[in-house]
């Protein structure tokens, strides 16, 4: 068989010699919605770990809207300098589907299984990995469907067979194929840095509460007893964060101090120390409680970190996984050291940090906040509604040969 339409199944184990995938290609970095674009490719060849899923539906995530723009970096010319041939990016990094072939060492799926994909990508022969220590901590690990090829935006994803889940049975695919890449991430910055852990009746401060990271945060830390307080900057979102998980909420634009912070020495650095206390109390007001973060869950960076810092408990961690906002951080280190505080970096998921969330929504105790769901043909579309910032709070989801919703949409 050369090539199926999308949602035309070939015998189970059998695959096309093509398939459709949404590419990006050096000649047309730019925005997003004119950026990637539908072409027919060859099927890849698997390894003797891998697995082909014949894909059902996709998660959107802002790692390809960085693909398709090529900044801060062009993961195809990254992959050429290192041997790989392909002159294009078929990104992707979530997955819901139907594993369709495995390769010959596979031992923990089989074909006719049902997954979900998480994003952790390693080589099983590095030594780190090897010895038994975290993968996510080798220099070799990367992002699967950013940084290597065929994601989850092809009609068959190649994927390493470690990172293949079960498919929560009481999920739609295009719900079950939108959270795993946030989710898990949200549950190592949570449950991974021990000994700062969410424990019983743990306030958590959530930035970018009603986003894909914020909205399994509020969750996760519900789930396992934390108190999760949330921030957002719309008033729109506060009922949503009620609904999923926070006990509290703050809007930041309340506050007017964002940004580094000022010199120590200077008068600004009174006004800023002002606003920075009042936020701290907001915090306190939230929780009921006149008790400060034990975690604060952060991702804008350049505007927030100070403030996150600032307000963090003594020996409570700030964790962090991205720099919205920017990437040049400034603190009051008097505060970081003399209160013994932790500054931590966190990035994607182990396997069992992957598989402790992703039981966590078998058993409904997290949803996947699945906002809205579009065609194949709209992943430019829906990338772009992300890099503008107009994408519904949530997660949105693309089908891919699931070629009709839940809801009866095509």
């Amino acid at each position: 068989m050369e090539i199926c339409a999308l949602g035309e199944r070939p015998p189970l184990g059998e695959v096309p010699e093509k398939m459709h995938a949404f590419l990006v290609r050096q000649d047309r970095f730019g925005e997003p919605k004119d950026a990637w674009q539908r072409e027919i490719i060859d099927v890849p060849e698997i390894k003797p770990d891998e697995v082909l899923v014949y894909n059902m539906a996709t998660g959107i995530n802002y790692n390809n809207v960085w693909a398709a723009l090529g900044i801060p970096l062009d993961v195809i010319a990254v992959r050429q300098k290192q041997g790989e041939p392909e002159d294009f990016h078929a990104g992707g990094s979530d997955c819901s589907g139907i594993v369709w072939k495995v390769g010959s060492e596979v031992t923990n799926v089989k074909p006719g299984d049902e997954v979900v994909v998480h994003s952790g990508w390693w080589p099983a022969d590095d030594p780190w990995v090897l010895s038994g220590k975290d993968p996510m901590l080798a220099e070799s690990t990367r992002i699967w469907g950013y940084q290597t090829n065929y994601g989850s935006y092809c009609q068959f994803a190649k994927a390493q067979a470690h990172q293949c889940q079960p498919k929560p049975k009481h999920l739609s695919w295009e719900e079950a194929g939108c959270y795993l890449l946030c989710a898990s991430t949200a549950y190592r910055m949570l449950m991974g840095w021990a000994p700062n852990t969410v424990n019983e009746g743990d306030v958590v401060l959530v930035w970018g509460a009603a986003g894909g990271l914020g909205s399994y945060a509020m969750q996760i830390t519900h789930a396992l007893g934390g108190k999760a307080i949330a921030v957002i900057s719309d008033e729109d979102k506060r009922q949503f964060c009620l609904d999923h998980g926070a006990v509290g909420v703050i809007n930041r634009n309340d506050f007017d101090h964002w940004g580094p912070m000022p010199d120590t020495n200077s008068p600004e650095y009174g006004a800023w120390t002002k606003g920075a206390r009042a936020f701290g109390k907001a915090i306190w007001e939230a929780a009921g409680e006149k008790v400060s973060p034990q975690i604060v869950f952060e991702h804008p960076g350049e505007a927030t970190l100070p403030t996150s810092g600032f307000v963090a408990a003594t020996g409570g961690m700030v964790v962090i996984c991205a720099g919205t906002t920017g990437y040049n951080i400034t603190m009051d280190l008097r505060y970081h050291w003399m209160r013994q505080k932790r500054l931590q970096g966190s990035h994607l998921s182990n396997d069992e940090q992957a598989a402790a969330v992703n039981q966590l929504m078998i058993d409904q105790k997290i949803d996947p906040c699945l906002s809205d769901t579009y065609t194949f043909d709209e992943i430019g579309h829906a990338h772009q509604l992300m890099r503008d910032n107009k994408h519904p709070y949530g997660n949105m989801a693309c089908l891919v040969n699931a070629t009709q919703t839940r809801q009866g949409r095509t």
